[in-house]
């Protein structure tokens, strides 16, 4: 989809934890170097020249957690 589209949608991770229903826990054993979230209540939509490299691949049940907490932050 990328070769298609000059933009795309993403969520931030940060390393600001508040442990709330929009965000997705990452950890080491998720890829990451430190404990941190994805932040699905500040979703927003950037050029993809802006897209770094990837950082981790999701398992299936952080994808299941990161749908549900964008149906949360979207009030879906």
């Amino acid at each position: 989809m990328l070769e298609y589209l000059g933009e795309v949608t993403v969520a931030p991770i940060t390393s600001t934890i508040r442990d709330i229903p929009s965000e997705v826990l990452l950890t080491k054993n998720d890829g990451m170097k430190k404990n941190c979230a994805i932040n699905c209540d500040h979703i927003q939509t950037i050029t993809k020249n802006k897209i770094g490299s990837t950082i981790t691949t999701l398992t299936q049940d952080k994808i299941k957690q990161l749908s549900q907490a964008i149906w949360f932050a979207l009030d879906l």
